[in-house]
């Protein structure tokens, strides 16, 4: 898989205080792996929208994600509001994750990491105009 890169998102990354980048850097790693398994899949965009890291691929939904001051306790993975991405992500993933309404999953700065369930929401909603179609996304 090709990862296109915008330099402008490191220098994003580089501005986030010590705690925030760690875990931050975590939710790209995280999300460059579950790219990396998607069957087809050739090629990642990263660049930024709104200012925000975000990751594009033809066939997905863009996936954005951030911290913000004034919520300096937690960074936010986010996703089109419109789509059926994160109703289906509270469907199967109601215990293990946190939303905030029908835009992004919220993970605490420290504490458990759920890399198993967040790696699958990111799969889904990068291969989303492929499953879209499916009950509950295909699971």
């Amino acid at each position: 898989m090709i990862i296109v890169t915008d330099p402008r998102v490191l220098n994003v990354f580089s501005v986030y205080p010590d705690e925030v980048r760690l875990r931050m850097s975590n939710l790209r790693s995280l999300l460059i792996e579950a790219a990396s398994e998607i069957e087809g899949l050739s090629q990642l965009e990263e660049t930024l929208k709104w200012g925000e890291p975000s990751y594009l691929t033809a066939k997905g939904s863009t996936v954005r994600m951030d911290w913000k001051p004034k919520a300096a306790d937690k960074v936010a993975v986010y996703f089109k509001c419109t789509s059926r991405l994160v109703p289906t992500f509270r469907t199967l993933y109601d215990q293990a994750l946190q939303f905030e309404g029908n835009r992004s999953i919220v993970l605490p700065l420290t504490g458990p990491f759920p890399y198993k369930a967040l790696k699958h929401c990111i799969q889904m909603a990068l291969n989303y105009h492929k499953i879209k179609h499916l009950p509950l996304l295909g699971n």
